[in-house]
C-alpha cells in the first residue's frame, strides 16, 4: 500500500461529477488497483475514490497546469468505465509504501457467525429449492459468506450482516464481479442478508440488481414462532 499526503484538487468524472477543492488530503493506492482521497474526518468513509480494476497514470505538470502551481497529476482510469479519478497535486508532504502480506478477512462476532450457520442449515430460507454449495467460499478479496444454488440450479452469493449498510452491499458487490469470471460459476446474483438493513443500503442494493433478506435471528434459533405471534 502507498500512503501519499498531499495538497491536491481532485476531480471525478463519468457517470456523475464530483470537484474537491485544494486541500491537504490523505492519498491511498491500493495492491488491487483502487485509489482512495481521505481527508482528517468525517470518519473511515473516503472523499472520494475509483473502485478496482482500475490503472494509476502519473505525468508531470507542463505548461499551464505548472503556472497554476500543479507539479504532478494522477489519473486513475476505471478498467470497466469510462470514470477516471483526477488529483492534481500541488505539494507531496509524505510518500511511502508498506507491505502488508494477505489479510486473514474479518473475523466476525457472535451474532454474525451464528447468522451464517442458522442461514446455511435452513438454506431455503432463501426461498423455496435452495441447496447450499458451502459456507465461507474463498475468492482472491475475501470468503463470501455463503455461497448456494437456487431452485433453477443458478449461483447465489450471500453477505451477512447484523445491521446492513452501504458498505455491506459494496463488498458484496466486489464479490459478485470476481465470481462472475468464473465460467463455472456465472452468472452469480446476489442477496444482501441482514437483521437490520438501512433504507440507504436497501436503495443500492436494488439498483445494482442485489435482492435483500431481513432475517430473524430467534426463529432461526428456533426459540420464537414468528407465524403464531399476533405482533
Amino acid at each position: 500500500m502507498r500512503l501519499v499526503i498531499a495538497r491536491c484538487s481532485v476531480d471525478y468524472e463519468g457517470r456523475l461529477k464530483a470537484h474537491l477543492p485544494l486541500a491537504t488530503r490523505l492519498l491511498l493506492v491500493k495492491a488491487d488497483g483502487s485509489v482512495l482521497v481521505h481527508s482528517d474526518g468525517g470518519s473511515y468513509k473516503p472523499l472520494n475514490w475509483m473502485s478496482p480494476p482500475a490503472t494509476l497514470r502519473v505525468t508531470a505538470a507542463e505548461g499551464a497546469q505548472f503556472e497554476e502551481g500543479i507539479v504532478e497529476q494522477w489519473t486513475v482510469q476505471s478498467a470497466k468505465t469510462d470514470d477516471r479519478l483526477i488529483v492534481n497535486i500541488y505539494e507531496q508532504l509524505h510518500d511511502s509504501s508498506h507491505e502488508l502480506g494477505v489479510d486473514p478477512g474479518l473475523i466476525k462476532d457472535g451474532v454474525e457467525a451464528d447468522l451464517q450457520r442458522l442461514l446455511a442449515e435452513q438454506i431455503e430460507t432463501l426461498g423455496a429449492g435452495y441447496t447450499l454449495i458451502r459456507r465461507e467460499y474463498a475468492t482472491a478479496i475475501g470468503p463470501v459468506d455463503i455461497l448456494a444454488r437456487d431452485a433453477n440450479g443458478g449461483t447465489v452469493a450471500v453477505e451477512l450482516k447484523r445491521r446492513g449498510d452501504i458498505d455491506g452491499v459494496e463488498q458484496l458487490t466486489r464479490y459478485l464481479e470476481l465470481l462472475n469470471r468464473d465460467p463455472l460459476l456465472a452468472p452469480v446474483r446476489g442477496v444482501f442478508a441482514a437483521q437490520q438493513i438501512k433504507p440507504q443500503a436497501r436503495v443500492l442494493a436494488n439498483d445494482r440488481g442485489i435482492d435483500c433478506l431481513t432475517l430473524d435471528y430467534d426463529a432461526l434459533r428456533g426459540v420464537d414462532d414468528s407465524e403464531s405471534r399476533l405482533f
